[in-house]
């Protein structure tokens, strides 16, 4: 398995890790139950997942009135393809093993 292999397996856990958890989330409103602290939604979108994270924000219509959330996440996500960008076609060369 390739260094790239990893990084994607990754990305993808990660983004459906952060849609499962805006949708457990909201499930767990609507019972009123134990919710997900928000620090925990926002650590898994800092950590990968914010691509996840805000199609479900989006798709469960849920943290969509608080501006953390509404800027923050898609904040991250700019981040996120601003880092790839730049390890795909910065000046810095990568050894990927």
């Amino acid at each position: 398995m390739t260094v790239l292999q990893v990084i994607l397996y990754y990305l993808a856990a990660m983004n459906l890790l952060g849609f499962f958890f805006m949708g457990l989330d909201k499930w767990k409103a609507k019972k009123r139950a134990w919710r997900i602290p928000e620090a925990t939604l926002l650590l898994v979108s800092a950590l990968g997942g914010a691509a996840g994270a805000l199609i479900g924000m989006h798709l469960f219509r849920h943290k969509t009135r608080h501006w953390y959330f509404l800027y923050g996440i898609p904040a991250m996500l700019a981040v996120h393809l601003l880092l790839a960008f730049f390890i795909w076609k910065g000046p810095v060369q990568f050894i990927l093993l």
